[in-house]
């Protein structure tokens, strides 16, 4: 599968962004999705990620209640808007997929991930 992710820009703290991350090559339906996110001279953390039928999602910490993660199987993309925007918010954001898994939590380790989009850049200016 193919991930290509969009969206990133430049914003003052306490703005809002909406990433997108459009999938192509196989059936989106079978493959469980994530946003990880890194920083300069920072390890690749999960933002949050999502199953395969949107029926479970995950939060870091740090992003709940701000950050909602969907996806649309019909349309092969899964979304990230990030509200209330700060500036430790700021990184290269990556869209990530990994073959489903029927039960259990959705895998929040980027080792456990098989595919990667190209990264786009969010920057909060406080």
């Amino acid at each position: 599968v193919q991930l290509q992710a969009s969206g990133g820009g430049l914003v003052q703290a306490g703005d809002s962004l909406r990433l997108s991350c459009a999938a192509s090559g196989r059936t989106f339906s079978q493959y469980d999705m994530a946003w990880f996110r890194q920083a300069p001279g920072k390890e690749r953390d999960l933002v949050s990620s999502i199953n395969w039928s949107a029926g479970s999602t995950n939060y870091a910490d740090s992003v709940k209640g701000r950050f909602t993660i969907s996806r649309d199987n019909t349309k092969n993309t899964v979304d990230l808007q990030m509200n209330s925007l700060k500036p430790e918010d700021t990184a290269v954001y990556y869209c990530a997929a990994k073959p489903r898994q029927l039960w259990g939590p959705t895998a929040t380790r980027s080792t456990q991930y098989d595919y990667w989009g190209q990264g786009t850049l969010v920057t909060v200016s406080s």
